[in-house]
């Protein structure tokens, strides 16, 4: 099968799948796609093989599309900035000082608070794993998916404050976790020496580095985009501007995904202010939207998909179940360990804590970054544990929402 007819596949199926839910299951987007992209999958299994016509035409689509290529090389560019374009500058500058902490402390602490829960867990279960593995485990599951966390917000009622933090903390932590990651497994790995100074050079690289390319690329595009009232060629310009700080940014080993969102809230805030439909900022948010839309249903049907390449799941089900409770745990102490820190703990409610804790997705992007981790006897372990967390955040935690959001505010209202 080539490439362009497993596209075509892909996209087929993404449509498809829409549509049933949208015209019988009702479930939000998202969710329902993950849901029946994991139906059909299961279905497949118990009524036939994978080794019937359509099993294999299936794995076919997963084998010839390289998921974590072309999610975090290709679709998170356009996701990100597209995520980034609609955010308002001016709530994150509110609640810039959570977000911040919450985007480095908090991963810093998720990734050693999970790694030590899931050593001592594998050890528990007879499958023991080395520490670092661990804790390159937590480095690429505790980061919140910006994705994810986009697609779920929409239809939960979560306070404006809390959906400023929870949204802008999924922008950037992905910065901060790509790096611990990079850093991390530079380290497990005994043929390469690697130092702290060596990981807080990466890290300023990275993290600064990326953030002055997408100011730079979103001034200019801001110029050009500025200068021109036709739609065809203000969509032009931000596409091109999209791909080419993906292709300098890969070049310079700087932080896309970091790039990419400062161009967006850069963009986003300089070309505000308008209600007029022939507006640059109207052209752009009608296609974005769109944009997302698409890339958000294609990329949740391949995450659903991934479970045809991953069949050794089902021998990690319990422990893969404990792990979602470790990583929510893991999750919920992150938030509180900085306030206890800073002596503020009487500062976060807990219906705030459990909003922040249970709004805290993870996506493709962890995924992606399991599926790029070597050949290893623990890599088999680490993957079926990082599905399970995704599968249930998106579904468990993304149909859950609403209910602990209420609940939580009905709390603190009384």
């Amino acid at each position: 099968m080539d490439l362009f007819t497993a596209t075509s596949i892909l996209v087929g199926l993404s449509a498809l799948l829409s549509y049933i839910n949208a015209r019988f299951i009702r479930l939000p987007g998202t969710i329902g796609v993950v849901f029946l992209t994991l139906v059909l999958i299961i279905s497949v299994v118990i009524i036939g093989s994978l080794s019937s016509g359509f099993a294999q035409l299936l794995i076919g689509i997963t084998e010839q599309i390289d998921f974590t290529k072309t999610l975090l090389d290709v679709m998170l560019g356009f996701l990100l900035f597209a995520a980034a374009l609609h955010f308002d500058l001016d709530d994150l500058k509110q609640q810039f000082r959570p977000v911040l902490v919450l985007s480095t402390v908090g991963v810093i602490f998720s990734t050693a608070l999970f790694g030590v829960g899931f050593f001592f867990l594998t050890n528990l279960f007879n499958f023991p794993v080395p520490l670092m593995y661990c804790f390159l485990f937590g480095a690429l599951i505790s980061p919140t998916d910006p994705v994810a966390v986009g697609a779920i917000l929409k239809d939960s009622p979560i306070p404006r404050r809390l959906e400023t933090i929870i949204t802008g903390e999924s922008l950037f932590n992905d910065g901060v976790g790509l790096v611990l990651f990079i850093s991390l497994q530079e380290v497990a790995n005994p043929d390469v020496s690697f130092s702290f100074s060596d990981a807080v050079l990466l890290f300023c690289r990275e993290v600064f580095g990326g953030i002055s390319l997408g100011i730079l690329m979103g001034l200019i595009a801001y110029r050009l985009i500025k200068a021109s009232d036709d739609f065809h060629t203000v969509v032009l310009l931000s596409l091109a501007m999209v791909m080419i700080v993906s292709v300098i940014g890969n070049a310079l080993h700087v932080s896309v995904p970091l790039a990419e969102v400062a161009a967006g809230l850069l963009l986003g805030s300089r070309l505000s202010g308008s209600s007029r439909t022939d507006t640059p900022k109207f052209y752009l948010d009608r296609f974005w939207h769109l944009m997302d839309e698409i890339l958000n249903t294609i990329l949740f049907v391949m995450i659903g998909l991934q479970i045809v390449v991953l069949p050794f799941i089902r021998d990690y089900l319990l422990i893969g179940l404990l792990t979602v409770v470790l990583a929510i745990v893991a999750r919920s102490l992150s938030i509180l360990l900085p306030y206890l820190l800073q002596f503020q703990l009487s500062r976060l409610k807990p219906g705030s804590l459990r909003i922040l804790t249970w709004a805290g997705l993870r996506g493709g992007i962890s995924v992606a970054l399991a599926l790029s981790l070597p050949d290893s006897p623990y890599r088999e372990l680490i993957l079926a544990c990082c599905y399970s967390i995704v599968i249930f955040s998106i579904i468990g935690q993304g149909l859950t929402l609403k209910r602990v959001v209420s609940s939580a505010t009905k709390n603190q209202a009384a």
